[in-house]
């Protein structure tokens, strides 16, 4: 029997959700649906962005950098062919129980006379490297008579090809698995390492404060490698907003317990860079510096990680609202948060890990430990770091909640079924 029924269309409030699609990649969210939405990211961000240009335009270092006082030393590369403990005056001890110095004969690879060879000696202490036959190695020269060995000191490995290697391969696992987004990464890494070798290192030498020239080089950084990774897109800007305010909050914490703490900066490797220059340096702003920076790695890693499952969420369930969104994000950043702090708090504790067997050595009270300059600064930089970690979590969720809630849902594709109609 015919059914002559007209069907009656249903009425909604619901907003249509598009059914089109377009090209490209699947985790490119959609553009914001209303202008108030773009013009709001745009101005919230534009300070931070203007800041970062002047910074760099301003404390760029337009001078020569300071030279060494202690003279440049020419890096020479060469090849063990002979090892043996001897006397340190060139006698004859080899075989002797207790031999005063280790006798290494190079042949030059290069520098003022390269394929000849020369005989260093190097006292024989527990921190000498040991060389053997065939170890390729580096030699400072610092002038003098380039045939006698008194005027080189063999100082290192060369590490030039496993070096080489490791970094082609970290590269292949990045395309292989990132495909065209890994090579923005790459590209994005090698931007931030041009800004810390062109800007940030010249501009600490010159004698610009450091603790600045770390945020604007850090604001750049962040600005060019997010966007260049993962596009010029709403979801970006949040992620982008949330580090930011992040690492203002760092600054601040980091300037504020220095100067309580009577922090100073002046560990062993400050006090060499310091008689290496000759001249005075803002060591804790150094010190500021440095927590800047290493905190903007783990900072953009969980930004851009809750904007994205902001994103998700909202692609999964268009009807959540904004705060079913951030309630969601949340819970997710907790997890998130809770691994990358006891990271961060490791990476310190791994980087530390010589001062503190020397102070554990030492049969000093916890205390007194605790209360050390090498030890006191890495406390502050593992919780001023951590303080940050935890404030973007909430912040980038909450944006993200707010924008994502007002943008056009894109459905998930029905699964097709294989089984016949009935």
């Amino acid at each position: 029997m015919h059914d002559d029924t007209v069907p009656i269309p249903r009425v909604t409030d619901e907003p249509e959700i598009p059914t089109g699609h377009g090209h490209g990649h699947g985790h490119r969210p959609a553009e914001p649906t209303t202008r108030n939405v773009r013009r709001l990211l745009t101005w919230l961000l534009l300070p931070f962005a203007i800041a970062s240009v002047v910074g760099v335009v301003l404390l760029y270092p337009t001078g020569d950098t300071p030279s060494p006082v202690n003279g440049q030393q020419q890096p020479v590369r060469g090849e063990v062919v002979a090892a043996a403990f001897g006397a340190c005056d060139g006698g004859v001890q080899v075989g002797t129980p207790d031999p005063a110095c280790l006798v290494i004969t190079v042949r030059m690879s290069d520098g003022p006379a390269p394929g000849r060879e020369i005989t260093s000696r190097s006292p024989n202490e527990p921190s000498t490297p040991r060389f053997a036959v065939g170890d390729k190695v580096v030699m400072a020269y610092a002038g003098g008579d380039p045939t006698v060995g008194e005027s080189y000191r063999v100082v290192d490995f060369q590490r030039g090809l496993p070096l080489a290697v490791l970094a082609a391969l970290f590269a292949v696992a990045i395309l292989v698995l990132g495909r065209y987004q890994g090579f923005a990464a790459l590209i994005a890494l090698g931007i931030s390492f041009a800004v810390l070798l062109l800007f940030v290192l010249p501009a600490i030498l010159s004698g610009e404060n450091p603790l600045l020239v770390a945020v604007a080089g850090a604001g750049l950084i962040m600005f060019v490698a997010l966007y260049l990774t993962h596009g010029l897109s709403a979801r970006t800007s949040t992620a982008v907003l949330g580090t930011m305010i992040s690492l203002v909050l760092i600054g601040v914490l980091g300037a504020l317990f220095s100067a309580v703490t009577n922090l100073t900066g002046l560990d062993e490797d400050t006090a060499l860079l310091l008689g290496t220059l000759g001249q005075g340096l803002d060591t804790r702003g150094l010190l500021l510096a440095g927590l800047v920076i290493g905190a903007l790695g783990v900072l953009d890693d969980v930004t851009v990680t809750q904007a994205s499952a902001v994103w998700e969420l909202r692609r999964a369930n268009p009807l959540l609202t904004w705060r079913e969104l951030y309630a969601a994000g949340l819970r997710i950043g907790r997890d998130h948060v809770s691994s990358a702090v006891n990271t961060l708090a490791m990476a310190y504790a791994g980087a530390a890990l010589p001062v503190l067997l020397f102070s554990y050595l030492s049969g000093a009270g916890l205390g007194t430990i605790l209360g050390s300059q090498s030890i006191a600064q890495e406390i502050v930089r593992t919780l001023v770091g951590s303080i940050g970690l935890v404030a973007c979590v909430p912040v980038t969720t909450l944006v993200a909640a707010l924008v994502a809630s007002r943008e056009p849902a894109i459905p998930e594709k029905p699964r097709t079924s294989s089984r016949p109609r009935a």
